[in-house]
Order: C-alpha cells, then structure tokens, then sequence
C-alpha cells in the first residue's frame, strides 16, 4: 500500500452509523471543573425519572484517599463491589493504593431534575469552597457551578458540618441512538488529567478512538484538556482499565562526580586541556566550512548549465548589501563568508536584461501569468532559459533585497528556488528589478484542479497537502524569527513533475505576531474570500491567518473548486453540521468531492473535510496548529 491509511469497508459502514447524521447527543465541554463558563456538556439532559442504569465512574487514588475503603466511603458504595470491579480479593481493601491508581466506582445513574445524575451526599469537614470539592475531594466528576446550584440553600460556601447533595455526572447509554448502533452497554465518567488524550484512553480501555469521538461529539481534530469530564463507551464483558506504562524519564542534565582535591598543578593542566579543546573545535569548524565551501562550488557548476555567461551574485544573510562580480565564461571570483558559523554565502546567477526579454518573448502579456503580491507594477511572467522553465518576477528595488535575504536564511524542499536576479537600474527614474525562480513542470495547483482532461488523483492531493503542510511547519516552527507566509492559495503552489507540492512567494512572508498598519495591510494582497477575519479586521500577522488559509486550499482539494458556488466557506461546510439532505453529512460529502476524481477513500475525504472546517474556524484560538496538521496528514501518505 505504500504507507497509505486505507480503511476496509467494514470499519467505513462503521464511521456511517457512528458519524453520519452526525447525530451525537452528547458533548463534550472543554471548560474545566472551576470554570465560571456553563458550556453543554456541562449536564447532560433525560427526558424521564424511569431513564436510569447502572454505570461507573473513574476516581484516582490520592493522599488523602488511598484505600478501598475510604474510596467506597466517600461514593456511599459497597466496598466489596468495588474490589470485585476493579479485580482485587477482600485482602486488598486497607492495601494502599499508588497515588494516582484508577479506580472504578459502581453507582446509580437516574434521572433527576431533568438531568442525568449519580446522587450521594457528603459531609464538609471544615470550612472550604464549593471548587475545593468538587475539584478536589470529587477530582472534577462534577464541576463547581453545578455544585453551588444543587446546595442554594447553604450560602456561598459551605460550612463545616453541613451536609451537601453531591450530583456527579453520568449518562445512560439507552437514552442515546448512536450507542445503540455501536451496542454500548456502559457510558463511564472518566476525568481527564495532564497527558490524557483519546489514543490513550483508547489503549486503557481496549476501545476504539472512532467510538471514543462519536460518543463524546469529537473529531479527530479536536482538543481535549485536563480537568474536563468524558465518557468511554464500553460494550458487553467486564471492564478492565489496562495499565498504560509511563514513558522513561529523560536522563539527567549532569552526571554525578566524586569531589577531588584542586591544587594548582591540576588546574594548570585543567586549562591547557580547555585550551586544546577550543582550538580543536574551532580548526574542526573550520574543517567543516572548507568541506561546504567545495561541495557548494561543485553545487555550482550545475547552476551553470541553465546560463553559462551569467554573472554570479554573492549574498550575505549577514548583510544587506550584495556583492556582484561580472565574469566571462572560465573565471569566477569566490570568496568565503567571514562568519564561519553562518556557513557560505548565498549565491544568485545575474542574469542580463537581454536574456529575460529573449526568455519571455519581450515580457509579452501572453508570457504574463499573474500579478505579483506587493505594489502596483509587480508582475510574473513565465519563460525559458537554455530549456529551463523559469518565472521571472518584476518587483521594485527596494522589495528586492526583502524577498533575497529571506531567501538566504530559509531551505526546504517544498519551497520554490530563487535562481537569479536582473538588476535594471539603481535610480528613481528606472526601479524595478527581476527575480528569476524556478518554474514546477505542471504549473500552479489551481491550473491543475481546474483541468478535467488530466485530473489529480486522491493520493497525489493527499500528498501535496502534506507537502504544504511540511513547509508552513518549517517556517512557523522551524525557523528563527518564525515567519507566517500570509498569501496561501493554490495560485501560490506549484506542482512538480512528480507531484510534489512547492510554495511561491515565500520571499514575501512577514514575522510572526506583528500587526500591520492600514497602509501596508493594503499592499499585501490576499485573494478575496480566503482572508482570516482577524486579518481583515486587525492586520493581525500570525501563523493562524496561514492556517485558515490552508483550510481553503484542502477544501479545493477535496471539491476541486475555488468559489465555492458563490457561497461563503462555513456555509459550504454545512454537510459536516448534518445541514445535508437525507442521506446526511456522507451524501452531502459525496456531493461536494470533485466530480473528475472517480476513486477516493471517503473516510479519508471525511477526516480532510474535518480538518478544513476547524482550520476556517473564526476564531484563532480553535484552529490547529500545524504540528496537529501534520500529525493527522502523516497518516494519509
């Protein structure tokens, strides 16, 4: 299969029952247990007081309960049914318990008030807080607010002696039709702590995650937190909660000595073997950068098959200036960046102006392919230089030296190459600039999805996304400042010849966390419709506006289309929501995949489509990183 995800068909009529209609009453709240926010997961509703079952709870020993014993006392449970639940003989009731041991509860879930509830009582031992209890004594099987509502009557805190009315959260499965498809027979409340996470809970429990997120109205692209509450659903057979082995603690940052006696002799010598090391290191370095020096100079002769009599620019990601030596076609003048550490100097063919008006045909508009991104007067053309396809992009001088040196700093595979540069002129009269770059064989991402004699297949998008995916992660999280492109679109991607994804314009891209004037904001241009609305509204510049930008391209990928039938993005994403006909959110799905792709995997398709929609989120805070990104794309190629 080539490392792909494929999914049998078993486990897609699976994800059918599980997510089609998207019908999940349940939902999961990501407010923690002190939070002052209600969110609807924070009780779950019951529409009769006959709606009850038997069910159980989560609790993590502590030191403060760390037996049988006192755990059955604090839930008014029979201590010899929790010894059976979790496995253990009547010996073990006054064991003590590891700090942090699962164990599970038994209790009665009713219906009562409209909700779902376990019942017990508890008598406060000195004075202390409604969140001290229930995010302390209960670990957060209910939340605080909803312990002050069921005790109105004893004031803003509870005092010492009172007797309070404990509703801990429960569901019954039999009050939920997508538990009934899945044959769930236990809903358990389980309390998420610090490096909980559904793939774990998944391991504990011996479940599947995809039952996990259905019950608990997730995604795979979903966050859940620490000190929130969800349930695990469990099918027939007793129920067993596997230990899950820590990961190996990291070793230590230094190693332990015996003490020595320092005299004077020892620390003479100690220095000389200091000494010995630091010119060791630097010859070594230097080493290093010779061995560079050459193969670059190698690398080079390669460069100079596109243009033999070309001159050679020099630059400096150290400096702003470069410097430019014309040469004939057997004498090159090299010379070494002083900084050794920083490495060679970034080199660019000069290229003449003769040469790119012959490769473009006189810049003439049938070359033309596009406006750059920047000021008026930025154009690209395409054209061919001895064979080579290039694009040849007119900016302003001053623009120049921005897009060179972010170029000398940055190096990825799935950038596109800055070849050369054409300097016309110097002065106010004659402005402008050239950079040549490299031209991908099958042109932009758009051109090619909009082509329906030769459309991509389903494993060539998935990997393009990756590739995309790949390089906005070396430029958010790799590089230093971190750098967000702010112009994603398919028009800015370029496909190689076999199949690769590149990003264009990356000379462009501003630092991370800066906002930008009204003025500037203007000079940046963005396509219309693919803006993040905190851009828009703020000139926000961040990794975030990147990401809502990549949402839109995967969705281009999965229907091929750029306008979206004219509609706004969320509201084409309305299949997800169970907004579709009758054959739910997977016939909406099939509708909205582009008709040229004749075989995809629709679970795949599926986990894309969720994937764009928390990425166009309009809200910042809920979009995933690109680390997120790349974990879910690194199981589609």
């Amino acid at each position: 299969m080539g490392g792909r995800a494929y999914f049998p068909r078993q486990t897609t009529h699976k994800i059918l029952n599980m997510i089609g209609a998207c019908s999940a009453q349940l939902s999961y709240d990501q407010n923690n247990c002190t939070s002052n926010e209600i969110g609807q997961g924070t009780r779950y509703s019951c529409k009769s007081t006959k709606d009850s079952c038997r069910t159980f709870l989560v609790y993590r020993a502590n030191k403060h309960l760390n037996t049988i014993s006192e755990v059955s006392k604090l839930f008014n449970t029979n201590s010899d049914e929790v010894l059976l639940k979790n496995n253990l003989t009547p010996l073990s009731l006054f064991d003590e318990l590891k700090q942090g041991k699962e164990v599970l509860i038994p209790v009665n879930c009713t219906c009562s008030g409209g909700y779902f509830q376990a019942s017990l009582s508890y008598k406060v031992l000195n004075n202390t807080t409604y969140s001290e209890i229930a995010c302390g004594v209960f670990e957060g099987l209910l939340k605080h607010l909803t312990l002050a509502e069921e005790n109105i009557s004893q004031g803003n805190k509870p005092e010492a002696g009172s007797e309070l009315r404990v509703p801990l959260m429960c569901a019954c499965p039999d009050s939920y039709n997508f538990t009934r498809s899945m044959k769930v027979k236990y809903l358990v409340t389980y309390p998420l702590i610090l490096g909980d996470d559904p793939d774990k809970l998944s391991e504990k429990f011996g479940i599947s995650t995809e039952e996990f997120y259905a019950v608990n109205s997730l995604n795979p692209f979903s966050t859940v937190y620490p000190d929130t509450v969800v349930f695990v659903p469990i099918k027939d057979g007793p129920i067993r909660i596997h230990d899950i082995p820590d990961s190996p603690s990291p070793p230590p940052g230094f190693l332990s000595t015996n003490p020595v006696v320092t005299t004077e002799e020892s620390t003479q010598s100690s220095n000389l073997y200091i000494a010995g090391s630091v010119i060791g290191f630097f010859l070594l370095i230097t080493l290093l950068a010779s061995g560079l020096y050459m193969k670059r100079i190698r690398k080079s002769d390669d460069v100079h098959s596109i243009s033999q009599t070309n001159s050679l620019t020099l630059w400096s990601p150290t400096r702003s200036s470069h410097i430019s030596t014309q040469t004939g076609k057997n004498s090159t003048t090299w010379c070494l960046s002083p900084d050794l550490l920083v490495g060679i100097k970034y080199y660019l063919l000069n290229y003449s102006m003769e040469e790119l008006q012959k490769a473009t045909n006189n810049f003439s508009e049938e070359n033309k392919i596009g406006h750059n991104r920047g000021r008026e007067g930025d154009f690209v053309y395409k054209g061919s230089v001895n064979d080579h396809e290039v694009m040849i992009k007119r900016m302003r001088l001053e623009d120049t030296q921005q897009v060179i040196d972010l170029h000398s700093k940055i190096n990825h595979i799935n950038i596109v190459n800055l070849l050369g540069v054409c300097y016309v002129g110097k002065s106010n009269k004659d402005p402008w600039s050239y950079l040549v770059f490299e031209l991908p064989k099958n042109g932009c991402l758009r051109d090619c999805l909009s082509d329906p004699c030769n459309p991509i297949n389903w494993y060539k998008r998935t990997q393009i996304a990756f590739d995309i995916a790949t390089c906005l992660y070396y430029l958010h999280c790799c590089s230093f400042p971190s750098y967000a492109h702010m112009n994603i679109s398919s028009r800015n991607i370029f496909i190689t010849a076999n199949w690769r994804g590149k990003l264009a314009d990356v000379g462009r891209a501003l630092a991370a966390s800066v906002t930008l004037t009204p003025t500037k904001r203007n000079s940046v241009e963005i396509p219309k419709g693919l803006v993040a609305p905190e851009y828009l509204l703020h000139g926000l510049v961040s990794e975030k506006v990147d990401i809502f930008a990549f949402g839109v391209v995967l969705l281009e990928l999965i229907s091929g289309r750029d306008n979206f039938d004219g509609k706004p993005i969320k509201d084409s994403l309305g299949f997800l929501l169970g907004e579709a006909s009758e054959g739910g959110c997977f016939e909406g799905l099939r509708s909205f995949m582009d008709p040229n792709l004749k075989d995809y995997s629709l679970p795949e398709a599926l986990c894309l489509s969720f994937l764009a929609k928390d990425c166009v989120a309009d809200d910042p805070l809920h979009r995933p990183s690109m680390d997120d990104i790349m974990k879910v794309l690194a199981k589609m190629v």
